[in-house]
């Protein structure tokens, strides 16, 4: 079985919740190859959803690029960051985010639940599916011998729940269990 909890948590209290688990960290900080499921890590090549033969090199450069603040339209050098670091756009150098451009050449504004829907899930997403599936099938092959955590500084799985950053663990145990939050699939 696979289980999610945060990386801030020490190594001893993680112990003590999951006696019998392998725990393993799954964030930029990550020390193994699971870094590579780190929506940081530079895989390079990810399609930019609506924006026709764009590629970025990381699900997070995506993410801050086409990210709209008040004194900030998009920032397309984001897609090309390949460093994992300087890759966060926030409210106190650019003020009050308005949304997320739905593509580079886009005037519509998705809000925050409908990004992480239309922007996030499937960049996410094609990641998993077309750079690391054989780290999918490590882990998935894991658990069915013993119960596997994954460290994450994000432990919010509900998408609609805008008050928490989208845990990136909880959709690699999505994927890896067949029920990845698809557009199609929230709508049902």
């Amino acid at each position: 079985m696979i289980f999610i909890d945060s990386k801030k948590k020490s190594e001893k209290t993680l112990q003590m919740l999951y006696p019998n688990a392998k725990i393993v960290d799954v964030t930029s900080k990550a020390t193994t190859e699971l870094i590579k499921l780190s929506p940081f890590y530079p895989h390079g090549g990810i399609p930019v959803p609506f924006s026709e033969n764009i590629k970025a090199k990381s699900v997070e450069g995506i993410w801050q690029g086409l990210k709209v603040f008040e004194a900030a339209d998009i920032d397309i050098s984001m897609f090309g960051n390949d460093t994992m670091k300087n890759i966060k756009r926030t409210v106190r150098r650019f003020g009050k985010p308005l949304g997320h451009r739905k593509g580079v050449q886009g005037v519509e504004l998705l809000d925050y639940i409908q990004a992480r829907i239309e922007i996030y899930l499937p960049s996410y997403l094609w990641v998993l599916e077309n750079k690391v599936q054989s780290l999918l099938e490590k882990l998935k092959k894991a658990s069915e011998k013993e119960d596997i955590v994954l460290l994450d500084y994000e432990t919010n799985c509900d998408v609609f729940n805008p008050s928490k950053p989208l845990s990136h663990a909880c959709l690699v145990k999505a994927c890896i269990e067949g029920n990845y939050p698809t557009k199609e699939r929230l709508e049902n």
